[in-house]
């Protein structure tokens, strides 16, 4: 089990920060929300792997530590309104840019389908 959870918390790490290196901004916000849920669950992770133990301390002989689920709560809700920041962001700095580049630096391959080579010369 625990394993198993290590390696989807890696694979969800990995992905994430392969797709924060990409150009573009979709698999940017893609790979900020994938590395926030790898983070997640490694928070989550450190209040220890345990199945039916209750919260409170003195009503069973094993409990589960309430602090890292309180954690990835708040985690999930500022994750989630900062992946709405950042989308509002990306989709006005593609209206604004005509083009979704991370650097605001447009490639050669995008000059050259809009047409804008002669403009530069």
């Amino acid at each position: 089990m625990e394993l198993a959870f290590a390696l989807v918390i890696g694979a969800l790490t990995a992905s994430g920060v392969y797709l924060i290196l990409r150009a573009r901004t979709f698999p940017v916000v893609v790979g900020l929300t994938l590395l926030s849920y790898g983070v997640n669950l490694f928070l989550f992770s450190s209040g220890r792997l345990a199945t039916g133990g209750q919260p409170i301390i003195g009503t069973a002989d094993t409990y589960s530590d309430p602090l890292p689920q309180a954690l990835v709560l708040t985690a999930i809700v500022i994750g989630f309104a900062m992946t709405a920041f950042v989308v509002v962001l990306s989709l006005r700095s593609l209206a604004d840019h005509s083009d979704d580049h991370v650097d605001g630096q447009v490639s050669a391959s995008s000059d050259k389908e809009n047409g804008q080579e002669d403009a530069k010369s």
